[in-house]
């Protein structure tokens, strides 16, 4: 290590200023990765299941949304990695479960991932000629082209196999859509929330931006809820030819309640278990609108009159169910996206919907989802970066008892910011919560190598200075190269030990190991050029501060000889 460093710190105390030049033109080279970097609030956790949460059109009957679900989990199930799955369609009688029969769920439990299928992967040999076809064998010892099948491409295959008309695909994991849909009751990634008044004008609106979002590169699907699409039977009571009858409105109703729509008589008691008993007309009485027409309703004479003689009946369309947020009612549409982040789709689909839907005085749109969020993430860390830099700061000052060197020391950290940047760049990773966290944790990392830099440094001048050696730039050159060269041992070793902590996370596998790739690669990639630079550049910062006071010159040569004037 001696011998590659010494060159370099004679190399770059000679080049000062074009070091100093570099050193910031690296800095700034930073812009170019964040510019090309989306943004998500978290990276997706690969929970070991999946979620399949289609939607259907309102007025769905029971049958007909029995018969989507045993079909759909019939197709799943025909996947060689799929274990089994179990769907659900309607809701229980709880307030924790407001799902409409239009939405269905089912379930998918994976087999282990070393039985899924083996699928071809394009690396960067596979469109060599065929006289390299030697070569080729042993890049594949170490680059195989076939390896098992990736949860997105599963999730793809999956989507590409269940296509049926009026059904909305959204694909998502167990957990995460629990999570989601308590704090927002959004179970995609983005959702767009429009408030008003008028339940109409917000379906109106709803189907508008369904459309326009279907057009949008990166949508997998899109599907706003129809908030008056459901389908009511009414009965609307003739009150004066039940009055020439004899009977009361109260009765007329109380027969649609219990022969039509059935009515709780009494109770069976099963052991410990209790259960209702309800009677109504069977199917074949009441399952269209003539023979609903024909339920006789009894007279008081003994006689029955059809019911189609003392109330019109008509379907209506109305309401499903009615959602308010903040007071105000709201219509919801879902988009799941697919090979875009986050912020990059939202930002283009807060621009087309700006540009192409005219939003009705009264009305707002609220762009919710993860994306609300990432945005509630981004305020706190817009007060959490500041402070910990402050902090670290504070503490650093404490430690040194000088402004100047708690700023040297904190070049470190626009130094790490390169690697940390890039190396996320090139992983194809997007800023997340993750990432900042990572990035937190690196100016930490980061204040410590530089001030073990700067530490060596400090002693080294001490060292000459209490020697009576510190009268030259010349001087001062050497007490660098002890500092510098001759302590670079431990300073390498402080940087080693810190990747080899960190860089088994890259290679990790599992459940949680998404998230701890992101927070561990801005550590990875700023730790090694903030090492890289700060042996580089702390030499000529510190020539550069102690040699103002040295009224002699000096000069190194390119065989690391030194010249004074």
């Amino acid at each position: 290590l001696i011998r590659l460093y010494h060159p370099v710190v004679d190399f770059v105390l000679r080049w000062r200023k074009a070091t100093l030049l570099v050193a910031l033109l690296l800095v700034l080279s930073i812009a170019y990765p964040l510019s090309k970097m989306g943004s998500e609030f978290m990276p997706p956790l690969y929970e070991g299941d999946l979620l399949y949460m289609p939607t259907t059109l309102p007025g769905i009957s029971v049958t007909k949304a029995r018969e989507l679900l045993q079909q759909t989990d019939r197709i799943i199930a025909s996947f060689p990695e799929v274990h089994h799955t179990f769907g659900k369609v309607g809701r229980a009688e709880t307030a924790t479960d407001p799902a409409p029969l239009s939405m269905i769920e089912t379930t998918i439990m994976l087999k282990p991932e070393d039985e899924w299928r083996k699928v071809p992967t394009e690396r960067f040999y596979s469109d060599w000629p065929e006289w390299s076809e030697g070569l080729k064998k042993g890049l594949r010892l170490v680059w195989p082209e076939m390896k098992p099948i990736s949860v997105e491409k599963l999730t793809e295959e999956l989507n590409n196999a269940i296509k049926f008309p009026g059904l909305t695909n959204a694909w998502t994991m167990p957990i995460k859509t629990r999570i989601d849909m308590l704090s927002t009751g959004i179970k995609t990634p983005v959702g767009i929330k429009v408030m008003g008044d008028d339940l109409q004008t917000l379906s109106d609106i709803g189907e508008q931006i369904e459309a326009l979002m279907r057009t949008l590169p990166g949508t997998l699907s899109a599907f706003s809820e129809r908030v008056v699409g459901g389908n009511y039977l009414d009965f609307t009571v003739d009150r004066a030819a039940a009055a020439r009858y004899g009977i009361t409105v109260g009765e007329v109703q109380e027969i649609i309640q219990s022969a039509i729509g059935g009515m709780n008589v009494t109770q069976t008691v099963e052991g410990l278990e209790r259960y209702p008993v309800n009677i109504r007309y069977q199917r074949d009485f009441r399952n269209d609108l003539p023979a609903l027409g024909r339920v006789l309703v009894p007279l008081r004479d003994g006689n029955h009159v059809p019911i189609s003689q003392l109330a019109d009946i008509e379907i209506k369309k109305g309401p499903p169910g009615i959602k308010s947020e903040n007071a105000r009612r709201t219509a919801w549409v879902y988009v799941d996206i697919r090979g875009i982040d986050v912020g990059t789709y939202v930002k283009s689909a807060q621009k087309a919907v700006s540009e192409q839907i005219e939003v009705p005085a009264g009305y707002s749109i609220v762009w919710s989802g993860q994306f609300e969020y990432m945005e509630a993430a981004k305020k706190r860390f817009m007060v959490v970066i500041p402070m910990t830099v402050l902090i670290i700061f504070v503490i650093i000052y404490m430690s040194t008892k000088s402004v100047t060197k708690t700023a040297i020391v904190f070049l470190a950290v626009p130094f790490s910011l390169v690697g940390a940047f890039w190396f996320l760049y090139l992983l194809d990773y997007n800023t997340s919560v993750a990432v900042w966290v990572g990035v937190i944790a690196l100016a930490g990392l980061d204040a410590e190598t530089g001030v073990v830099m700067l530490l060596y440094l400090d002693l080294a001048h001490k060292l000459w200075g209490d020697k009576g050696r510190m009268n030259t730039r010349g001087d001062l050159v050497q007490a660098i190269h002890h500092g510098a060269v001759k302590r670079i041992r431990p300073k390498v070793m402080t940087i080693s030990v810190i990747i080899a902590g960190l860089v088994p996370i890259m290679w990790s596998h599992g459940a949680g190991a998404d998230v701890m790739k992101r927070i561990a690669a801005p550590m990875v990639g700023g730790v090694v050029t903030s090492g890289i630079m700060e042996l580089m550049v702390y030499p000529v910062i510190y020539f550069i501060w102690r040699g103002r006071h040295l009224e002699k010159t000096v000069r190194v040569t390119s065989e690391g000889d030194i010249e004074e004037h």
